[in-house]
């Protein structure tokens, strides 16, 4: 099964916008579709970026809303122990996902952050934006190739 680490702009956007390549992103997790592979300091800043005052009040979430996406990320999702240590991006706020994805043996690093898709690659770790890995979980439902700058629908199971 597929595995990858997915950035918090993509989680959170996925969580608090209902369409998009993120909501099926986050769809496909729960639908089993690939492993989501995370740390808790991940999930400590999605908590965080979720608990932003604009955020809160725009998108009416309520700290119990936030504990349960907390919840479901440490339940549902694969949690890498936060060993490793990457000194790459030029925004070091984006090295714990190149140690999560190293850590985690990811396929893929999911990211809508132009720091880390410039990077391209990082050990053999593709960092594709939100559209071409719904691209690629689409492509490998039918037996496909993804096509690059194509956007697929992901059938339900």
């Amino acid at each position: 099964m597929t595995r990858a680490v997915v950035d918090t702009n993509v989680l959170v956007s996925g969580i608090i916008v209902p369409r998009g390549a993120p909501r099926r992103i986050l769809e496909a997790w729960q639908a089993g579709r690939f492993t989501l592979v995370t740390s808790e300091a991940i999930i400590a800043e999605v908590a965080r970026v979720l608990r932003y005052p604009r955020i809160c009040r725009r998108y009416h979430l309520a700290e119990d809303d936030v504990a349960a996406v907390v919840d479901s990320l440490m339940a549902d999702a694969e949690l890498v122990a936060g060993l490793y240590e990457v000194q790459r991006s030029t925004d070091p706020a984006d090295d714990m996902f190149l140690a999560c994805a190293l850590e985690g043996r990811a396929d893929f690093l999911v990211s809508g952050d132009r720091h880390l898709l410039e990077i391209g690659s990082y050990h053999g770790v593709p960092i594709v934006t939100p559209q071409e890995f719904v691209a690629v979980l689409a492509a490998g439902s039918r037996g496909l190739v993804a096509e690059p700058g194509v956007e697929y629908e992901i059938a339900s199971a």
